[in-house]
């Protein structure tokens, strides 16, 4: 008797642990398990990525609440968004963002929003009165921005995905905060022996994300050997690329050449866009020979691009005329088409206007990258879904997702600009060196 009941017990016991455990064997993309990594959400066309902030006002001396937070999140997740991007961690939005999608999450099992989350870094001195920034040093924010970060992937896991040190933190022009690129890879460094001495999760990566020029796409004073070190270091690269802001910074490839100005005005715009997309897909391309150049071969991702709608400076009517909706829709679908095709994660920005960003100056580009704005109107690279019902019942800020322009598409295209001629393009780029 003694050998049957052990008989039976040898039986048994393995069926019920394969039956407690037959979650796991789901596919994790298809069953929404917290068992997805990094590893399958980036370059997976069916996890959509976008950069996301939650601010409505002014300043960001009001964070957004969690009910905000929430609002957003289902508005995201109703056109397909699976990741979302932020930028640092020592303001209260992306820890309430955190516990606001932990939340959504209890409520319903089968919703999916992973984060990819920033740890902001600055050069000593940085945002103070002091005449110079201490490129090679750190801010003494940039220590417990780095262990918050680290306590909040620990926290969350199922959430937080990747952890990306920096956001444009090496590139030259952003002349307040920029750091060499030592300062990166000594945090890079630390967020790994985390992970490998347990206190991460194995499968969190860790990143950078900038310029194009940053990853050694540029010019050759950014080939150092803290910047291959780091290239080595990071589990993936996160470039940045906007044609854009080049259509005014290095417009060589933006405007209407002498070979097409008999074409229609149509025709001009969409062969001005089409040059837009070789041009982000060859920052992209300058990132990957370079990292091939050291030996290297990991995934590379496009971290941020994106194409704002309204400017009143370089980029509006009196500049290279590239900001509007027909614009930002064109590009939008270009990368996005291109991305999924080539199995790269594109972190569009943005989700929503924000107008704190320029707040001394409210039609100022850098206001209005998202793809809705203020006023909870989808912008035109939305408007199918608006029609398709995607957005029924959902509310931002007490108001529904409707239509700018209320859906005219002739009043929308009043706003859509021709791009300047290669002449109109010398001519104002001399007229600028000469003021």
């Amino acid at each position: 008797m003694k050998k049957l009941h052990l008989l039976l017990l040898a039986v048994i016991i393995p069926l019920l642990m394969n039956s407690c455990n037959g979650s796991t064997n789901q596919n994790p993309a298809m069953s929404g398990a917290s068992t997805v990594t990094a590893e399958e959400i980036l370059g997976n066309p069916d996890y959509p990525a976008i950069s996301y902030s939650g601010y409505r006002g002014i300043s960001r001396d009001i964070q957004p609440t969690i009910p905000e937070l929430k609002e957003d999140m289902k508005i995201l997740s109703a056109m397909g968004i699976k990741i979302v991007r932020t930028y640092n961690v020592y303001l209260d939005a992306v820890p309430n963002l955190l516990q606001a999608i932990s939340e959504m999450k209890e409520d319903d099992p089968d919703f999916e929003m992973y984060v990819m989350m920033g740890a902001w870094i600055d050069a000593k001195n940085a945002w103070t009165d002091e005449p110079e920034r201490i490129r090679d040093e750190d801010h003494p924010r940039n220590p417990e921005e780095i262990d918050r970060a680290a306590n909040l992937a620990s926290q969350y896991p199922d959430i937080v995905k990747v952890i990306a040190v920096g956001n444009e933190a090496m590139v030259h022009w952003q002349e307040e905060y920029y750091v060499e690129p030592g300062i990166i890879l000594k945090w890079v460094k630390n967020l790994q022996e985390r992970k490998s001495n347990g206190e991460l999760p194995e499968d969190l990566w860790i990143t950078s994300s900038d310029n194009f020029a940053s990853w050694g796409g540029g010019g050759e004073e950014y080939h150092k050997e803290d910047l291959d070190e780091l290239i080595r270091m990071v589990d993936y690269i996160s470039m940045h690329t906007y044609p854009m802001h080049d259509t005014h910074y290095n417009p060589d490839f933006w405007g209407v050449p002498e070979d097409e100005e008999n074409l229609s005005d149509m025709e001009k715009i969409d062969a001005a866009l089409d040059r837009s997309l070789d041009y982000a897909v060859s920052q992209y391309q300058s990132v990957v020979d370079y990292m091939k150049s050291l030996g290297v071969d990991k995934e590379v991702h496009i971290g941020e691009t994106g194409w704002a709608t309204i400017s009143n400076e370089y980029y509006g009517p009196e500049g290279s005329r590239a900001t509007d909706e027909y614009k930002m829709k064109m590009f939008h679908d270009m990368i996005r088409e291109w991305s999924d095709e080539n199995e790269v994660s594109v972190f569009y920005f943005e989700a929503f206007d924000e107008k704190w960003k320029d707040a001394e100056n409210q039609l100022g580009s850098e206001n209005h990258f998202g793809l809705i704005n203020l006023q909870s109107e989808a912008k035109y690279v939305l408007w199918d879904e608006v029609d398709a019902g995607v957005f029924d019942g959902l509310t931002r800020d007490g108001m529904p997702i409707t239509k700018t322009y209320d859906g005219d598409f002739d009043a929308m295209m009043e706003d859509v600009k021709v791009p300047p001629t290669e002449q109109e393009i010398e001519e104002r780029l001399q007229s600028q060196s000469t003021n």
